[in-house]
């Protein structure tokens, strides 16, 4: 199999994974959308845009302060700690949800900017604070890992966040999104962003520099300052840039691209963000053979972790772990681990938190927040998301009656 080979299956095959996936799958661009194309370059990272100014994240949209943190407590059960993740996010809904060939995808999988916002200090005002994975556990000397225990100030709920995909393929270019990451003048990462008209911004228009902008002035909401994961794959590089050099080495910025997704890669180390493989290909692993898997690892090795550093974590593409509710074993699960990873999370939008750990490894669920989640929330088919927001007081006008895509069918990942 040569370089390409996890990818060469084609969109057909993946739409087919993506039909037969349990829980929905939660990383899927709209049916019969087109996939990356490997030979379309990058806006150049050096391209002209309109700076316009980021929104100082000083309105809390109406929600009180939370309670007075009480004395520290010790809090020592990562598998208690619930897991909220998003995709990019759509900033214009009447792309993102109606011109756009991704308006269905959209419509289930994302959230929008202003939904984000209204998100993040209903969380925050709940008493919620951000923890890393890493912050619960640590990796012994023989590769195993051990609980850690850290110390939670009462009125105070640990979360892990996460976000998938922070890849802006050439693909999404019309879909309403923002278009890539870059680092402006003060070192802060922020995104560019297309308008309808053609014009590209600078500014805040997705979930890095909206959190940031959020912690800069809340840190209290964070534990000890981590703000999330950012889970990549690197079939169409990453951050914006074609920075893959399976695919991208003729590119004539591929140079460039490289270095300017290192550098983002760099700035959101330094203001708290982590960094998680989400496979290569974006292929559901379960289905891949296991020279399939070799061949992504080796693709994710080569291509991405030279910009983002080594990772002990996985996120699993479309949230497909490699078993239910039993335990890890076979060649799969040991190919993985052979690679370093030692953490593990699926999406199962049914529980609050669940997870299992092991001295070979912690297993956690995520909850999906998106139109899907959301549209049950409000139907009252699911009620995961009350700990955290009223849904109502979140969700876009914008979105239609139904809030994900119209005629969309849920299927649990219970059976």
């Amino acid at each position: 199999m040569d370089r390409r080979g996890v990818l060469a299956a084609g969109s057909a095959a993946l739409a087919g994974l993506m039909a037969a996936c349990a829980p929905p799958p939660q990383d899927a661009p709209a049916t019969g959308s087109a996939a990356p194309d490997p030979t379309t370059p990058a806006p150049s990272s050096s391209a002209s845009a309109t700076p316009t100014p980021s929104p100082t994240f000083t309105d809390t949209d109406g929600q009180p302060a939370p309670k007075p943190a009480g004395a520290p407590v010790p809090w020592s059960d990562p598998t208690a700690v619930p897991h909220l993740f998003v995709h990019a996010c759509v900033v214009d809904p009447a792309r993102g949800f109606g011109t756009s060939a991704m308006a269905e995808g959209n419509l289930n999988y994302k959230i929008t900017v202003a939904e984000f916002k209204r998100i993040l200090p209903r969380l925050w005002s709940r008493g919620f604070v951000i923890v890393s994975p890493h912050e619960l556990y640590e990796t012994l000397p023989d590769g195993t890992i051990k609980a850690k225990t850290i110390m939670v100030p009462e009125n105070r709920t640990p979360l892990l966040f996460s976000v998938d995909d922070l890849n802006y393929p050439a693909h999404q270019k019309d879909a309403g999104l923002a278009t890539r990451m870059l680092v402006d003048t003060d070192g802060r990462v922020r995104t560019e962003y297309v308008d309808a008209d053609g014009t590209a911004h600078i500014g805040a228009h997705d979930v890095v520099p909206v959190m940031d902008d959020f912690m800069d002035n809340h840190p209290e909401f964070s534990l000890t300052g981590h703000r999330g994961v950012s889970a990549l794959t690197g079939n169409s590089g990453v951050f914006g840039y074609r920075s893959s050099v399976s695919l991208h080495a003729d590119s004539p910025t591929f140079a460039e691209d490289v270095k300017a997704a290192t550098a983002v890669a760099e700035a959101m180390k330094a203001t708290g963000w982590e960094f998680s493989s989400h496979s290569w290909s974006h292929h559901a692993i379960p289905k891949m053979s296991l020279a399939e898997l070799r061949e992504d690892c080796d693709l994710w090795e080569k291509d991405v972790q030279p910009i983002l550093g080594a990772t002990d974590l996985m996120i699993f593409p479309f949230g497909w772990d490699l078993v239910g509710t039993g335990t890890y074993e076979g060649a799969h699960y040991q190919e993985l681990h052979s690679r370093g990873f030692r953490a593990y999370f699926n999406v199962n939008p049914g529980n609050y938190t669940w997870g299992q750990f092991f001295p070979a490894y912690w297993r956690g669920a995520r909850i999906n927040v998106d139109g899907i989640t959301m549209g049950r929330t409000l139907r009252g088919e699911a009620d995961v998301l009350t700990p955290f927001f009223d849904t109502a007081e979140v969700v876009d006008p914008s979105r239609p009656p139904s809030i994900s895509a119209p005629g969309y069918k849920y299927v649990s990942p219970l059976g």
